[in-house]
This record gives structure tokens, sequence and C-alpha cells, in this order.
């Protein structure tokens, strides 16, 4: 006879929905051997219990015999073997009907003893497990959400310790319920044929015991045919208790091996992290807003294909799309005292999911997982080999080695060479090598050791003196759009240009230099590197607001301003050349009192795919401040020539009216000598008060005019 299909009980602790779906169609099979058995009994039992309706009887027996080949058995129904053994069973049957009898004691023994115990042991015992593993299952999903909802802030060891425990017990209790309701549907396909073929066995035995007076009907052909199918029912009866006792030593090792399992959060030492996974399956708690403040947690299977992150409920055939992870994004996050969530946000920032892994192990090889398929490793011959080169050059690229930058003079192309733009596209993903590399050293770029601020903890606006800080500037909320509240007006209203954008900070470190854009590309790649090493996969969100006087980061929720950068500081900024996401800026600021003890530090973000947009806008922030600078110094250059005009044209005013009182005193004088030339010697001539006056300022004017 043909295989038999089995339930594949290596796969009980797993439980996925397909495993689910294939136990559906071996309970629907088990539910129409049932209802075709129950036929086959009551047939079998009006034989024996009406001697004078055997005719009937048989004739009924014979046609259900016929239809098995009609019967629409989801396992097992193109049996043909067994479809033309009952075929001839029923034309012997017919063929029979109208002449013999049967004792009540052979067919009790014989025909009614086996279809009985199949029908009130086996079909019992397979209703009972199904109960009893349907109870475990619920118990388990019960034991799994108390898990879920353990408080991370308020950890209690009591009831976490409670909890496991539960856990523990639940999901054990239901493997080994699954484990033998899945050796029992296996049974149940033996024990099907044999319930079949053994009444009827019996039957045709009882037959033949009881006409001996018609030995004549049964002929060589059909003793040689009852023949073969008792051994072929003997065969099937030593196949089914071979697999039966290799089902229960699978069983045994399975419940040996899955012990450490049962714990929903098992140790990392024991099962380590694998982070060049580039495909996962399992189970997610997925978080779906049901209002503004409220939300709802739905547990389902969740599977990676390609670039697609699918999703599939409990009983489902197959799994719809979720979300496409391609060019995603994908970090840690708290979520309503949850543990283990992670949020996925899709390249255009438009569709995001928070998920929640049931374990820490889980947690960090789901968010590794869709890193991988994000940079679209997964399209490559072999996937995980390229993941793990590439977390293997992360991991190189933390510490430099002494002869780190040997390494990459080797790797650098001979002749090429780059224009120095400060506007200019990055080198390449985390991880990659760098072949485009200047002349310039990558110790004088990055000083080796430098840390790395991976959060943002207002140093700007605290620390730096270069930075412009204004007062209350901390607690005050900033109005992104420029918009005057409560009478006080913001330093930036008056900016020509304001544009928003939503960035998540990835770091900052000091550098060496900043004229040269290089100094981001290598913070770029060490802070990369650095996060994907130390497992820092949480990031700020911000929004980014570019005026013309600075950039500022303006917390989304409370509106209040973060970190202020002054726009003439920003000496240097670029975006990634790969990554469009990905953009960083070099601020030059004061190291101490001293004015000329400068330092530099670059500053690392990451936005929704709009890192050329932010460097543009920064340009233009640049230009039209610069050209506001010109048009200051071009009017105050006006306004002084205006003002040594206005100047002169008084002097020259002055001038002019000391002149006038010389040329009045000149005919004063003249007109008082004329009467007093014939006065005799020794009397004097008397002036005026006023005409003393004129004559020490003539005396003063001629002064004047001798000097000049």
């Amino acid at each position: 006879m043909p295989g038999i299909d089995k339930l594949p009980i290596e796969e009980t602790l797993e439980d996925s929905p397909q495993t689910r779906s294939l136990l559906g169609v071996f309970e629907e099979d088990a539910t129409a051997i049932s209802n075709y058995m129950n036929q086959l009994y009551q047939a079998m039992h009006r034989i024996y219990d009406a001697q004078n309706e055997l005719s009937a009887a048989t004739h009924l027996t014979s046609k259900l015999l016929k239809e098995y080949e009609k019967q629409r058995f989801p396992l097992g129904g193109d049996d043909e073997v067994m479809s033309s053994t009952l075929q001839q069973f029923s034309k012997v049957i017919d063929e029979l009907s109208s002449c013999h009898a049967v004792l009540s004691t052979q067919l009790a023994d014989a025909m009614m003893f086996p279809i009985t115990q199949f029908k009130e042991r086996d079909l019992k015992e397979i209703l009972t497990l199904k109960e009893v593993f349907q109870i475990a299952s619920n118990d388990h999903d019960s034991a799994i959400n108390r898990y879920s909802r353990l408080s991370k802030k308020r950890e209690n060891d009591k009831v976490k310790y409670e909890v496991t425990e539960d856990v523990y017990t639940s999901r054990k209790k239901q493997h080994q319920t699954m484990m033998h309701y899945f050796c029992a549907l296996n049974t149940l396909q033996y024990k099907k044929k044999i319930a079949l073929l053994e009444p009827l066995l019996g039957y045709m035995q009882a037959q033949i015991s009881f006409f001996k007076m018609g030995s004549e009907n049964l002929n060589e052909q059909l003793e040689e045919f009852l023949t073969n199918i008792g051994t072929s029912v003997q065969n099937v009866r030593r196949e089914m208790d071979s697999d039966v006792e290799t089902m229960q030593q699978t069983i045994e090792d399975l419940e040996v091996a899955s012990d450490p399992l049962y714990v929903p959060d098992p140790d990392p030492t024991k099962f380590p992290v694998n982070r060049n996974l580039t495909r996962k399956a399992g189970y997610l708690n997925a978080r779906n807003k049901t209002g503004l403040v409220s939300s709802t947690w739905d547990r389902q299977f969740y599977f990676t294909q390609g670039g697609n992150l699918m999703s599939q409920a409990r009983g489902d055939v197959a799994g719809g799309l979720a979300m496409d992870i391609d060019n995603c994004s994908v970090m840690a996050v708290d979520c309503e005292d949850r543990r283990y969530c992670f949020q996925i946000t899709s390249f255009d920032g438009k569709k995001s999911s928070i998920l929640q892994a049931e374990s820490k192990k889980d947690h960090e090889e789901w968010i590794c997982t869709i890193n991988n398929i994000s940079k679209q490793i997964y399209l490559s011959e072999n996937p995980e080999e390229i993941a793990a080169r590439v977390n293997q050059s992360a991991l190189e690229a933390v510490t430099p080695s002494p002869s780190f930058q040997q390494r990459h003079e080797s790797l650098r192309p001979v002749g090429q060479s780059r224009p120095p733009t400060a506007r200019t596209n990055s080198l390449g993903s985390l991880g990659s090598e760098s072949t485009n590399l200047t002349a310039l050293s990558l110790d004088s770029l990055v000083a080796p050791n430098t840390p790395i601020q991976f959060d943002i903890i207002s140093p700007v606006c605290e620390d730096q003196p270069g930075q412009v800080k204004a007062s209350g500037q901390g607690g005050r909320r900033t109005n992104p759009f420029g918009e005057s509240g409560g009478g006080t007006k913001s330093e930036t209203e008056d900016s020509i240009l304001h544009q928003l954008f939503i960035v998540r900070f990835l770091g900052s470190m000091e550098v060496k230099s900043d004229d040269n854009p290089d100094v981001v590309y290598e913070t770029m790649r060490q802070i990369l590197a650095a996060r994907a090493i130390h497992n820092i996969f949480r990031m700020t969100e911000s929004h980014l607001l570019v005026t013309c006087d600075c950039l500022k980061l303006i917390d989304p929720q409370t509106q209040v301003t973060r970190l202020t950068f002054p726009l003439p500081s920003v000496v240097l900024y670029a975006t990634h050349q790969e990554n469009k996401r990905l953009f960083g800026f070099v601020l030059r600021t004061s190291g101490g009192r001293s004015e000329s003890n400068l330092s530099s530090v670059c500053y690392i973000f990451e936005s929704n795919n709009e890192g050329e947009k932010i460097c543009d806008s920064v340009g233009l922030a640049k230009q039209i401040a610069l050209h506001a600078e010109l048009d200051r110094k071009a009017s105050e250059k006006q306004k002084e020539i205006e003002r040594v005009k206005e100047k002169q044209q008084k002097e020259l005013s002055k001038q002019k009216q000391i002149e006038k009182d010389l040329e009045e005193q000149s005919r004063l004088i003249a007109a008082s000598s004329r009467p007093n030339q014939a006065s005799s010697e020794g009397q004097f001539v008397v002036l005026s008060s006023s005409q003393s006056e004129d004559s020490d300022l003539g005396e003063e004017g001629k002064k004047r005019e001798s000097e000049a």
C-alpha cells in the first residue's frame, strides 16, 4: 500500500500557522472517517441484529463499499489499491447477499468487535485528545499574554518567577499534548485501514465457516484474494507498530531537547544571538491603535519573504503583506511599559509599526535581520556570508588598528580624485571599505579613541561658549512656523527661511579637521559601526528647523528647543552617497575661555530620505545669510559716507560764516578810522564792546587763514 500521510511531530514546539493548518486537515479527515465508520458500523449492526433483513443489510454494505472511491477524504483519497480492494469485496458481498446468513456469535466476534473497538476506543481517544489539546493551547496563550504584560519599570521578581513558571508549565503541557495528539492522528490513518479491512475479513471468514455447504461458491481465486488481504492487514499492522515506536522515540528525544526552549526568555550564553540572518519567522505582538491614547496588542506569526515582512494569523492558509522593509529603518523603542519592543519605519516615513518580541534574543535577531534586509543583502548569492562580512567589517571599524590607514591606502585607486566641495555625497554604507579617501590621512580627520555621544544631552547650549543661547531659551517652547504668541517675539521670526524636517540623532564626536568633507564620511562610518557593535538601536527623534540664523533641534512632543546651532558656526555639511537618509554637519565652536582655542564637532543624523533636501536647505540659508550680511555692510558703508559728507558740509558752512564775519569786521574798522584822522596825538578812539569782539574774531580768522 502507498505511504501514509503524517503530521510532523518535530514542528509541534514551533506551532506555526502552517502546522495548525495541516492539523486542521487531519482533524477534518478524522471527522470524515468517524462519519463514514459510523455508517459502516450501522450497516454491520443491521446484519448482526436482523437475520431476516440480512440480505438488505448486506446489499447496503456492498453499496457503501462501492461508494468508498467517491468519498472526499482529505487524506488518502487517491488510494487506488484500497479502492480496488473494497470494490472487490463489494462484488463478493453482493453475490452472497441473497443466500447467506450469519450466526450472531460469529458476527459479534469477527465483524462487530473490531469496528466497535475502533469506534468506541480509537475515535473517542481522538476527540478526548482534541479537547485536552485545545485547553492546553488556550492556557498557553493566556500565560503568554500575562508574560507579555510584565512591567519593565516596576519589575517584581516574585511575579516574574510565577509568570515564567506558568509559561514554562503551559508550554510544556501544550507541547506534550500536541505531540501525543499528532501521534494519535498519524496512527488513525493505519487504524482506519485496519478498521475497514479487519471486520470485512472477519465477516467473510464467518461466512465461509457457516456455509460449509456452499464451498462450491468459494473458488481458489477468492481464497487467494482473501489471503492477500489478510497479509496486507498484517503488513499494515507491523508498519503501524514500527511507526508508532519511531514516533514515541522522537517524542522522547524532542522532550529532552526542547526543555530549555520552554522558557520564554532563554539564557543568551546557551543560545547566542545570530546577527547574520536575512530570513526570520516567529510570533510577535503587534500594537494596533484603537483611539487617540488607547491601543491593543495582537499576537500574530510574522516571517520575512524577500524584502517584505509578512504576517499570518493562526488558522490562515497563507500570510499577507505587513510592510515593505526595503530601505526601511528599525530601532528599539519604549512602548507602554512593555519589554523588547522595536519600531519599523518605511523608507518614505509614511508607515510605521511597533512590534514586541518574546525574548531579548528574538528582539535583537529581529532588529539585525530587518537591518540586513533593509540593506538588500538578501539579493546576493550568499546573503548570510555577506551579512557576516559586513558585521565583521563594522567590528573592525570601531577601533582602528595601526595598519588601518595603510589598508585604506592600499585599496585606494591610483589617480582617483574628487572635487573638494562641501555639498557632496558620502562614501558608502556601514562596514564598506572606503576607496575614495583623499590624500588627507584618517588620523588627521578623526583622532583614534575619540568618544562618541549617542544621545542628546544639550552640550551645545551648556558647555560650548561658541553657541548662542538666549536667556530662558531652554524652557521656552519654540513655534517652528515663526508665529508669534503671547507678545514675545522669537529670534527666528524675522528670518526669511523656515523649513522643518524630521530627523533622528545618531551620534556626534569631536573631529580634528573641518575643511574636508571626508571628515563627515569617516564620522558616519565610525558612528554606524559603533552602534552596530554595541547594539545601540535607539534614536532620538526631533524636528530640525532651518533658518537664516541657526539650526534648531525641537522636541516634537513639547516643542521645546533641545539644541541650537548658530549658522555661521556650521562650516561643513554633507550627505551619504548610497544611503540618502544620512547626513551630517561640522560645527566649529570655542573649546575654552580663549576664543583662539577652537574645536570642531561633527553631528550625524538620519532623516526620512531627505538628506539632500536638508543640505540644500542649509546651503540656501547660508547664501541668504551671506547676502544679508553683504547688504548690511553695504548699508553701513553708505551711512558712513553720508555722515562724512554731512560733516564736510557743516565745516564748509562754518568757514563761510567766518569769512563773512571777517569782511564785516574789516568794513567796520575802515569806517571808524576815517573821522579820527584829524585828531591830535595822545587822543584815543573808544570802540564799543561789539566792535572789540568783532576785532578779536577777525584776528582769530586771520590766524586760521595763515595756518591754512
